[in-house]
């Protein structure tokens, strides 16, 4: 397993997380970004934290999209 593949592995598991949706699949399950409420001290716990990376993984989808591209095309010309 080469740094390629890990690198192929961490961007479709970050597409994974950049397609939930909010309202039909997080919030039903108490996994909101409501959940957070203010900044207190919920933020500090694991379901906090990974509430965290699916927000700021959801922002950045337009840099996520052109890394996207940017693969299948490398792909593409290395075969």
């Amino acid at each position: 397993m080469g740094l390629w593949t890990l690198f192929e592995g961490l961007l479709m598991l970050a597409n994974a997380v950049a397609i939930l949706n909010e309202e039909r699949f997080l919030a039903r399950r108490g996994w909101g970004f409501n959940e957070l409420g203010g900044m207190g001290a919920s933020v500090k716990s694991l379901k906090g934290q990974i509430l965290g990376l699916i927000h700021a993984v959801q922002y950045l989808r337009l840099p996520l999209i052109a890394l996207n591209i940017i693969v299948a095309f490398s792909m593409l010309i290395s075969g």
